[in-house]
């Protein structure tokens, strides 16, 4: 595509744009984002509904030297197409390539790798406290976008940029969307705000307030004056933003670009917290995305045809919607089991679930420590909760599991998507931690499955428990059917393959690739015994004891950081059985390694934990292991003598 955007190497290129070239920008800027989306999956309309705001701001201020914080990351591809980096957009999310998320790697007009919602105002007063501290004169605008300025995080950073004495700006993108429909009482005070015609009314507010403000005055009145009907502004002592210290400024239209660039240029130089908000439509310009945002909000892959679209699916079911039936199975018959998320019903599986039980979902929208003490109230009162999270986030609500789930021995459980790598998300989305911070916690039951037969067994296991608990799995399609899922007993693993040279003890949806290199490893006259673990807390000590006394390597595998994880939970019971740990191998995430966006079979085998890797460790840990030139019994004995046993039994 040739056009206005290719000539635009940095945002100072911008201002010598006429107005006409500008929204002329903005709709290749739609064109380019919905192609290389379309090939390479990310988020979508959330990005088509920026594109106006991002040019604007871009061309008001200069964020080589001002600061411009995110909140949500997934918004910036605009910002990342006006910055320098048009040329390799086509690399977005895609290993070796751009993040789908800013990055302080790519470029200094990204001042935080972000992905999590509501940090950008706390973050923003810091940089500008830390200007004013060390001299600098520079401006700070912080835009909030996809229903985050719902987060408590936000209204703590809010809080504390009303203290501020200098120039301050939130930009409010308000599409009343999160990831989903945006949920709870300030949504619904956002949107009366919306539709209200509120100009004529409190033009004569405005008039006589903004004088009082330091450094505006009548010229700053006069310029608001200029913008007559097309403006809306409201600055009332009963806004929430205004009892909080900031001016309340809006609602504007956030895709009328002479408006929003007049209203930036007035708001730019007012020495004074300001918050602006602007009303846009999510999945702008495309009408497939505008009609369904949810659905485009990061969609994969996409065939498109013209005006018809259609998302690219896998034709292995997803652990997600495998979980999602398991939900509507099991609630149908307990009317007990209620399920919570924390605006992902689409990302968690409970938009399903919804569909078919609508009054036993509940969407507490981007608020994940309150969707746990939400839980945390339903289980005291007798329910039996889900809280389906991804793995990343429930890292928010650490304090929340601790206090009012774990201390209280309440039985929530906690349905961990997305654990592990993820994909094109990167960093900031893999599910790195989990294991590593839940089995610390008292009475907490931390288990994974291998495959969805499993997955029902375990959810149906953790609802029989009264204490906390956790499932985790994957951001993947399930795999094949293992054999029978017999029920969980707490703390009992499952003997899949039975060997004498190894022992692999692979721990949730990693099963399936030990089997794998089992196989392959059984042509190279190795043959291992692989374990089910199931759970990482309690650990079987049987199956420790045995893996270890066998003699021969002992290799842990599961996607999570090894520090910390299931290989760690192995080390420390054999330790607490007195038995010896030199030939546990751990296999894992790297330690002190970010693994970049890329595909996830990609970065399962970075990190060495897909079926060659595993076999490859395996290799080398036996090869190791038989250079003391012990005697072995002919391989045709050994192969005779070999147990397969999918069943476990």
């Amino acid at each position: 595509m040739s056009g206005i955007l290719d000539t635009i190497q940095s945002p100072a290129d911008l201002k010598q744009l006429s107005l006409a070239q500008l929204r002329a920008l903005a709709g290749e800027i739609r064109e380019r984002i919905i192609d290389v989306v379309g090939r390479n999956g990310g988020h979508l309309a959330s990005n088509l509904g920026v594109t106006e705001i991002t040019i604007a701001l871009h061309r008001v201020f200069d964020f080589s030297t001002d600061r411009l914080l995110w909140d949500v990351g997934h918004q910036c591809y605009v910002h990342k197409l006006l910055t320098g980096r048009n040329a390799r957009f086509d690399t977005l999310r895609q290993s070796g390539g751009l993040s789908g998320f800013p990055s302080t790697h790519e470029s200094p007009y990204d001042l935080f790798d972000v992905g999590h919602a509501g940090t950008s105002i706390a973050t923003a007063v810091g940089m500008a406290r830390a200007d004013a501290a060390l001299g600098r004169n520079t401006r700070v605008v912080a835009l909030v976008g996809d229903a985050s300025i719902v987060n408590g995080v936000a209204f703590e950073g809010l809080n504390q940029a009303g203290t501020l004495d200098r120039q301050f700006l939130v930009v409010l993108n308000d599409n009343s969307m999160g990831i989903a429909k945006t949920q709870g009482g300030l949504a619904a005070y956002l949107s009366r705000l919306r539709v209200s015609d509120l100009y004529e009314e409190t033009k004569q507010r405005i008039k006589q307030r903004l004088p009082r403000v330091p450094l505006v005055g009548k010229s700053v009145y006069g310029a608001l004056d200029n913008l007559k009907d097309r403006f809306r502004a409201s600055i009332s002592p009963h806004q929430i933003f205004d009892q909080l210290g900031l001016v309340y400024v809006g609602p504007i239209d956030g895709h009328d670009l002479s408006q929003l660039i007049e209203t930036f240029e007035m708001l730019r130089d007012v020495h004074h917290p300001v918050l602006l908000h602007v009303n846009t439509e999510k999945g702008r310009g495309c009408a497939w995305a505008s009609k369904d945002p949810c659905a485009f909000h990061s969609p994969g892959k996409l065939r498109i045809s013209g005006d018809s679209v259609e998302v690219v699916k896998s034709e292995r079911k997803s652990w997600t919607a495998a979980l999602a039936d398991a939900v509507i199975e099991i609630a149908t018959e307990d009317e007990r089991v209620c399920a919570l998320t924390a605006a992902m019903p689409d990302g968690t599986g409970l938009a399903k679930v919804r569909d078919k039980l609508p009054e036993r979902v509940l969407d507490c929208g981007i608020a994940e420590s309150c969707t746990v003490d939400v839980a945390a109230g339903m289980a005291r009162s007798g329910l039996r909760p889900l809280v389906c999270i991804y793995s990343t986030f429930l890292q928010r609500a650490f304090d929340q599991v601790f206090q009012e789930v774990v201390l209280q021995k309440l039985p929530v459980v906690f349905c961990i998507d997305r654990a592990g790598l993820v994909g094109g998300d990167g960093a900031v989305h893999h599910g790195y931690l989990d294991i590593a911070y839940l089995r610390v916690f008292q009475n907490m039951v931390v288990m994974a499955p291998a495959d969805e037969a499993e997955l029902r067994q375990a959810l149906r296991f953790a609802l029989t428990l009264e204490q906390p608990s956790a499932i985790r799995y994957p951001r993947d399609g399930v795999p094949d059917p293992l054999g029978d899922a017999p029920p969980f007993e707490l703390g009992r693993s499952r003997t899949m393959l039975d060997g004498p040279d190894a022992t692999i003890l692979a721990y949730g949806a990693q099963v399936q690739y030990a089997l794998a290199a089992a196989d392959t490893l059984a042509g190279e006259d190795i043959f291992v015994s692989v374990v089910n673990a199931r759970f990482a807390k309690p650990v079987d000590a049987d199956m420790v004891t045995t893996a270890i006394t066998r003699g021969g390597p002992v290799l842990t595998v599961e996607d999570h950081t090894v520090e910390g994880g299931f290989g760690s939970a192995v080390l420390e019971t054999a330790n607490r059985l007195g038995l010896p740990t030199d030939g546990v191998i751990r296999l894992g995430h790297a330690a002190d390694v970010f693994y970049a966006q890329g595909t996830r079979a990609g970065q399962l085998h970075e990190a060495g934990i897909d079926a060659p890797g595993i076999a490859g460790a395996v290799r080398r840990a036996v090869q190791a292991s038989r250079g003391a030139a012990i005697p072995r019994e002919p391989a045709a004995t050994r192969a005779a003598s070999r147990v397969r046993d999918r069943r476990g039994q």
